[in-house]
């Protein structure tokens, strides 16, 4: 074993949903794991999604029964384990003539109804537009539609929080940063890492590896020794978010004359979250963004259904990430298999380590791929605890499904100077721990530097003690999306604010 190096049973590259998941999962069977996340925690691909916790209906058409049916067994799990984060959702989707048949949605919805084993959400319905409010926002030509469930989660908050619990059971999380190298040695992998920030290194050691580097998965692997598997497709998605086109609280689903559909969800209260794209990619997928096409076309898109058409110009921020999709050959992007795979090199012979690599997968089914890189992890280190993971809440996630309300309302009362807008913000974010982040405030001073909208002192060195937030985009646009709210010298103070706290804490970011 590499002399002075600490020693994991499991080291995990990638602080994306699956990376954090895993590390979750294996903690709490007992093995002793390592993170290594080059920038922050769900930089990448996973803060970057629609934001739905969903069968995926349109997967049907593509025959991908198995994928579907799994996501949709995930999506009533999921939100009685977060129900903070996660809430349910009603989605319109107008019959357009010229697309599929009527008969062709109503098979497809009677099949996502029944193949998840739906219990708590609502079934899908018809619907006349041309009573239903749902219709009014809509250009009169639709008079026909249907209505289904789906879930919404804040997905950044997903990844924070089960690194969150992954720490809590003892796994070590290292955000920026880097592996340099991993390379096997007798019985593990000795690997060297570099802290981004100080760009101090040091080495570790681990039995087994797991490639969780999502859209870097070929970079990883070729840092392993590996020259990179090219079973990754990468596919652009971007979303555009513009001030509130309707005043209802359901969310529209858009069928398009390529094949494709594009969302319209209500977004943190003010605003309208459309997307998303899909266009293959090549380049460093940190360098992915918008492109005008992808405006005009998402543009163009809901102004096929909307009374009112949306212009360029209404857009008050974007957002763009690239997809690490399993190259199945499938000919456009949008019918590539969302479905993941999972390869294992090595860990055949006893003391032989093994690389674990993942490619593909999504956030609904994030949970059940962790569990099935955990039957690999028990096939070379054999089983420590069992699995756990489907009845075990999310940090926060500790009161039922229909408890929100309670959850918020018991905010205000135990801390009367709070803005309804505000309890409810705490509650959707922290559930259950927004009451050790508020700790005994008795009020808005005790909640120290106020930096705009309803962001505080308090609510800063949480994030930054708790939840590894070390810059001021780590707090505004993963962990809350305050930036929507704040100006520009208001995010610089938070920036600074940050900073200082990240320089005297003495909290738990790496444990």
């Amino acid at each position: 074993m590499t002399a002075g190096a600490e020693i994991f049973d499991i080291c995990v590259i990638g602080g994306g949903i699956n990376g954090c998941g895993i590390a979750r999962d294996a903690a709490g069977r007992g093995y002793s794991v390592c993170l290594a996340e080059m920038n922050d925690l769900a930089s990448g691909t996973s803060s970057w999604s629609t934001k739905l916790i969903h069968g995926g209906l349109r997967y049907l058409e593509h025959y991908e029964f198995r994928l579907v049916r799994e996501a949709l067994q995930e999506r009533e799990l999921l939100w009685a384990n977060a129900p903070h984060i996660i809430r349910p959702l009603r989605f319109v989707l107008p019959h357009h003539a010229g697309l599929r048949p009527t008969w062709m949605l109503r098979l497809g919805l009677f099949l996502y109804d029944h193949l998840g084993g739906r219990k708590l959400l609502p079934p899908a319905r018809s619907l006349d537009l041309r009573r239903d409010p749902a219709g009014a926002p809509l250009q009169p030509a639709y008079t026909r539609g249907f209505e289904y469930s789906d879930c919404w989660v804040d997905d950044a908050r997903m990844v924070a929080l089960n690194a969150r619990d992954a720490a809590d059971r003892g796994a070590a999380i290292h955000t920026r940063t880097a592996v340099t190298a991993a390379r096997r040695e007798n019985d593990h992998w000795r690997i060297a890492l570099r802290d981004r920030d100080s760009g101090a290194e040091r080495e570790i050691a681990a039995r087994l590896l797991v490639n969780a580097g999502g859209p870097w998965v070929d970079r990883v692997l070729a840092l392993s020794g590996g020259a990179g598997d090219h079973r990754i497709r990468l596919v652009q998605g971007s979303h555009i978010v513009v001030p509130r086109l309707f005043d209802h609280d359901r969310c529209y689903i858009f069928q398009n004359s390529d094949g494709r559909v594009v969302f319209a969800i209500p977004y943190e209260g003010d605003y309208t979250l459309i997307g998303t794209t899909d266009r293959d990619y090549e380049g460093d997928p940190a360098d992915a963004a918008i492109t005008p096409e992808e405006i005009d076309y998402l543009c163009a898109a809901v102004s096929d259904y909307f009374r009112v058409p949306l212009r360029p110009d209404a857009i008050v921020w974007t957002y763009a990430g690239v997809r690490p999709l399993y190259d199945d050959g499938a000919s456009s992007a949008q019918e590539a298999t969302r479905d993941y795979v999972l390869h294992r090199d090595g860990g055949d012979a006893p003391g032989q380590p093994a690389l674990v690599n993942i490619f593909g997968g999504k956030l609904t089914t994030y949970r059940r791929l962790a569990e099935a890189v955990l039957g690999h992890v028990e096939a070379v280190l054999g089983a420590r605890g069992p699995a756990w993971t489907k009845v075990a809440p999310l940090p926060g996630g500790d009161f039922p499904v229909t408890g929100f309300e309670a959850l918020a309302g018991r905010l205000r009362t135990e801390h009367p100077f709070l803005a309804e807008g505000h309890a409810r913000r705490l509650a959707r974010l922290y559930g259950t721990r927004a009451l050790q982040l508020l700790g005994g405030a008795a009020d808005a001073a005790s909640l120290g530097r106020h930096f705009g909208a309803d962001l505080y002192e308090a609510e800063l060195r949480y994030l930054v003690a708790e939840e590894w937030a070390a810059t001021a985009e780590d707090v505004l646009w993963r962990r809350t999306k305050l930036g929507l709210r704040l100006d520009e010298d208001q995010k610089a103070a938070v920036a600074e604010a940050v900073a200082a706290f990240g320089a005297g804490r003495s909290g738990r970011r790496a444990q």
